[in-house]
C-alpha cells in the first residue's frame, strides 16, 4: 500500500496558500486534529466511527480528514470545492481505497438529508463564510444526525451556546439549544492555523435531543427570532406585532408582551411558534 506524505509534505507539493474568498485556515498540526477527535469520541462514550458514516466539510490539505479516517468509519465524505484540496483527497484515496468518497461542490448545495442506512456524523473545521447557515441547515434536520463535531469562530460559539439574558443570546442560540445537547469541547489559539487568523476558533460537540421539534416548526422559530432579535431592544408586543393573534397567543401562555428577545426562553419561542 502507497504511504501518504506528511502534511507539511504535502503542502509543499501543491503550493496550498489558503484562500481567503473560501474561508480558509489550515490546521496542519495532527496533534489537534487528533484531538478533536478524541474529545469528540470521548464525550459520545464511543471509541471509534465504527459502522457509522461521517461527513467533512472543506478538507483543505486533509489533516482532519486523516484523524477521521484514523477513528475507523464505514464511509468518510468530504465535500470541496477548491480543485487544489481535491486532488490531495484523491491521494488519500489512492490509499485508503473506497471508504473516502470525494464530492466537488458547494456544501450549501449540498443534501445532507438524503437516506443513510447507518448513523450519520459531521465533522468539520468549517470555512468561516459559510458555518451559520450551514450549522442553521443541520439543526433543523438534526434528528438524522448523530453527532456534529465543529469548529467556529470563538464569538460563533459563544452565540450559539449563550444563556438566556445575556448579550450573545440570539436566533442561534434558541435553534442550537431546541435542538441539541452542546459541549464546549476546546478553544484554538489562531497559532494553530495557516495562516493565522485574528480570532480564536471553538470546537463544539451538538448532540441531538431525545425530542426535536419538526423542520416546519423550526422555520417558524426561525422567523419569530429574526424578527424578535432584530430589534432586540424593543418589546415583543412591537418586534413581534405582525405574527397574528399574538396577545391572546402571549396571554395563553403567560408571555409577558412587554419582555424583549433575550428574555424568551428557547422554550417560549417553540410555543409561540405551535401557536402560529
Amino acid at each position: 500500500m502507497k504511504e501518504l506524505l506528511s502534511l507539511k509534505e504535502t503542502v509543499d507539493k501543491y503550493g496550498l496558500l489558503a484562500k481567503k474568498s473560501l474561508g480558509q485556515n489550515f490546521l496542519l498540526d495532527m496533534n489537534v486534529t487528533n484531538k478533536i477527535i478524541r474529545l469528540s469520541l470521548e464525550a459520545q462514550h464511543k471509541k471509534d466511527f465504527k459502522g457509522e458514516c461521517v461527513f467533512e466539510i472543506g478538507p483543505g490539505p486533509g489533516g482532519l480528514t486523516r484523524a477521521i479516517l484514523n477513528a475507523d468509519p464505514q464511509k468518510l465524505t468530504v465535500i470541496e470545492m477548491d480543485n487544489r484540496c481535491i486532488q490531495i483527497m484523491n491521494e488519500i484515496k489512492d490509499v485508503v481505497g473506497d471508504k473516502l468518497q470525494i464530492i466537488e461542490g458547494d456544501a450549501l448545495q449540498f443534501d445532507f438529508t438524503q437516506p443513510q442506512n447507518m448513523p450519520l456524523n459531521i465533522v468539520s473545521n468549517l470555512p468561516y463564510n459559510i458555518s451559520v447557515p450551514l450549522l442553521i441547515s443541520w439543526l433543523k434536520n438534526m434528528a438524522r444526525y448523530s453527532s456534529l463535531t465543529l469548529m467556529f469562530q470563538k464569538e460563533v460559539a459563544e452565540r450559539i451556546t449563550a444563556e438566556i439574558g445575556t448579550k450573545d443570546y440570539g436566533r442561534l442560540s434558541v435553534l442550537a439549544q431546541l435542538t441539541c445537547a452542546i459541549k464546549t469541547l476546546f478553544n484554538l489559539s489562531p497559532t494553530c492555523f495557516v495562516p493565522a487568523p485574528k480570532i480564536w476558533s471553538t470546537v463544539l460537540l451538538f448532540q441531538p435531543l431525545a425530542e426535536i421539534p419538526t423542520a416546519d416548526i423550526l422555520s417558524k422559530v426561525e422567523k419569530l427570532t429574526t424578527m424578535a432579535f432584530g430589534q432586540r431592544r424593543k418589546m415583543i408586543r412591537q418586534s413581534l406585532k405582525s405574527v397574528p393573534n399574538l396577545a391572546n397567543i402571549c396571554a395563553e401562555l403567560d408571555i409577558d408582551l412587554t419582555s424583549r428577545a433575550e428574555n424568551l426562553t428557547p422554550e417560549q419561542y417553540l410555543q409561540i411558534a405551535r401557536k402560529i
